[in-house]
């Protein structure tokens, strides 16, 4: 990494305080002597998830000299609670340290535009380099063996016990579950998701009729106590004795025999699908990125392709998986499957009448349907910046990253409304949007039990039985937009300076073409009046519409690097990207530059 004046990394200071230290408070000076790097995340985005996984080996390997700090930095209302938090550091297995920071105070001192954000600090308290997005596991991995070698002879180094301080383990059935499927015989299946098992249940809900898989990260077939999940989620029937299991952390679909147990995996490698890899062919030979949920429709297998956004499909019959619908762009788009853009796409369910696939789009807040055709629309929900609780007609009703949705007879559909604590319904006859239930802590899913309908209460450890209420429940409505500050800039001419660096040993790989690609738009569209689509360079000039007062900027880099041995005719490469959403607001006198780090260090 290319070196520049020294900078001392800022303190680390948050209102909501520390999770994961045993009730200490830490400061840098603390961590004086380690390797530390600090991790700027949010528990609503995908790739913030992805960074968490990357970064376990890591964690590992060098644990008596690094310490992991987590900075968590909320997007929605909701991620601002200090207990949602608390749900999310065990969720999602986080063991390191994590500074709770509602207001963004540590973001702010650390000029961060993007989730998830890496920072490096070395042992003296200085920052060394940054990386925006995922895919740099292995440069930091790099630099940090780097760094070790050099304050290690310097006598800067201290190694020993990090600051992690484990919570205790809780007694619960189930833990932090994430999806539900009524089976044939009246029994549920639950995905328990941070226990890494699938539970079935009777029609209770309550006790346990057997356990699916042996606990603890892994990928392994096998029959019920020796297969291995990480974090499933999803469950669909492919037909009266077989479940097919969104895996998600292992980006693979599973097949469950419900008659004997057994596990078999049926798409995905293991291995995240990353930018330039194939999209189509023999299922066990192309990769998934974070399938979230599974529908069995016209056929296939639909998944909730949540790490890249979009939606693809597994055939049964072929064995074949392919995109069905989305360009990988994170948005709220329209139109023809090959056209559209989703954002994290998390929920799917087949409508009553089998005509259409009900979406919950959460990082859009949206809820969202495909036809038969493959065309995408959308039934609520504007986009990515714009979320509440609002009922009423659906242009104008909110949400608040759905993950779930769950036809009803009628025609209507339920959403569970996750960040909003709801069950919400959406009625196609008549356009409206009403709440059906409140108080639901982190509903995440739902299905229909006769008159009943059964929620995955996530964040309280359980499935929760309502009656179907006949009156909706009546909701003060609020509304609300990201709350990060905007970025003044000047109109007219801006200049976009996407910044990477490659990682020591390697550079950039050219042997195919360009390595880079650049997109660029804009909410709404008219403030950008001239440099947005796609090209290859990572600097461009942006026009800016003077009469547009604010908006925001929607930036997507990729940039793909190879190790730099003319000696080693197959180089690994390592394909780095990042998006990113930055309110702006046009002032006379602002800036005329916008620099984004995707690896390095602006200087």
């Amino acid at each position: 990494m290319t070196k520049r004046a020294r900078v001392r990394a800022p303190e680390l200071v948050g209102k909501g305080g520390w999770i994961n230290t045993g009730g200490k408070n830490l400061t840098l000076a603390d961590l004086r002597g380690r390797l530390v790097v600090v991790d700027f995340w949010t528990f609503c985005c995908v790739n913030c998830l992805h960074v968490l996984d990357e970064l376990r080996e890591l964690e590992e390997k060098h644990r008596d000299t690094l310490a992991i700090i987590g900075v968590h930095s909320p997007k929605f209302v909701h991620e601002a609670e200090h207990q949602a938090v608390v749900d999310a550091v065990e969720r999602y297995g986080v063991e390191h340290p994590v500074l709770d920071d509602p207001e963004l105070a540590t973001w702010k001192q650390y000029a961060v535009r993007a989730w998830p954000t890496l920072v490096v600090v070395d042992p003296e308290g200085y920052i060394v380099a940054q990386h925006a997005g995922e895919g740099h596991a292995h440069a930091i991995e790099k630099l940090v063996e780097e760094l070790e070698a050099e304050h290690e002879a310097k006598g800067t180094l201290r190694r020993g016990d990090g600051p992690y301080v484990p919570p205790e383990p809780q007694p619960t059935t189930l833990r932090f579950p994430g999806k539900a499927l009524l089976l044939p015989g009246g029994n549920l299946l639950v995905s328990d998701t941070t226990r890494h098992q699938l539970v079935e249940l009777e029609a209770d809900g309550e006790t346990v009729v057997r356990r699916i898989g042996a606990g603890g990260r892994g990928l392994a077939d096998g029959d019920a106590a020796t297969a291995r999940f990480s974090e499933p989620q999803g469950l669909a029937l492919l037909d009266d004795t077989t479940v097919v299991v969104a895996d998600t952390v292992n980006h693979a679909l599973r097949r469950l025999d419900l008659s004997t147990g057994e596990v078999t995996t049926v798409a995905g490698t293991g291995r995240q699908w990353m930018q330039g890899e194939p999209t189509a062919g023999a299922a066990d030979r192309v990769s998934l990125s974070s399938p979230w949920d599974v529908a069995h429709w016209q056929g296939k297998v639909w998944i909730a392709m949540a790490g890249v956004h979009q939606l693809w499909a597994w055939d049964p019959a072929s064995g074949t998986v392919e995109v069905t619908a989305g360009t990988t762009n994170e948005g709220l788009v329209d139109g023809p499957g090959g056209e559209a853009w989703f954002a994290q796409p998390s929920g799917l369910a087949v409508s009553a009448d089998g005509e259409r696939l009900w979406l919950a789009d959460s990082e859009t807040s949206a809820l969202r349907w495909v036809e038969k055709d493959g065309s995408v629309h959308t039934a609520v929900g504007t986009g990515l910046f714009d979320f509440g609780h609002r009922d009423g007609e659906a242009a104008q009703a909110l949400l608040q990253h759905p993950l779930g949705v769950t036809p009803l007879p009628d025609g209507s559909v339920a959403v569970s409304d996750t960040y909003n604590h709801a069950l919400r319904r959406f009625d196609p006859a008549t356009g409206e949007v009403t709440t059906l239930a409140t108080d639901l802590r982190e509903p995440s899913d739902a299905v229909l039990v006769g008159e009943d309908i059964v929620v995955v209460e996530s964040a309280r450890h359980r499935l929760t039985r309502l009656r179907l209420p006949e009156e909706a429940v009546r909701v003060e409505s609020v509304a609300h937009r990201t709350q990060r500050a905007a970025t003044e800039v000047a109109p007219g001419r801006l200049e976009l300076d996407v910044i990477f660096q490659a990682p020591a040993g390697q550079k950039l790989d050219t042997r195919y073409g360009p390595s880079t690609r650049l997109l660029v738009s804009s909410t709404p569209p008219e403030l950008l009046l001239a440099g947005g689509g796609a090209d290859t360079d990572l600097a461009r000039v942006l026009e800016l519409d003077p009469d547009v007062p604010e908006g925001v900027l929607h930036v997507s880099a990729m940039a793909a690097s190879c190790d730099d041995d003319p000696e080693n005719e197959y180089p690994a490469c390592h394909v780095h990207q990042q998006d990113w959403g930055v309110p702006v607001r046009i002032t006379a006198g602002g800036a005329t530059r916008l620099p984004l780090v995707l690896a390095g260090l602006d200087a």
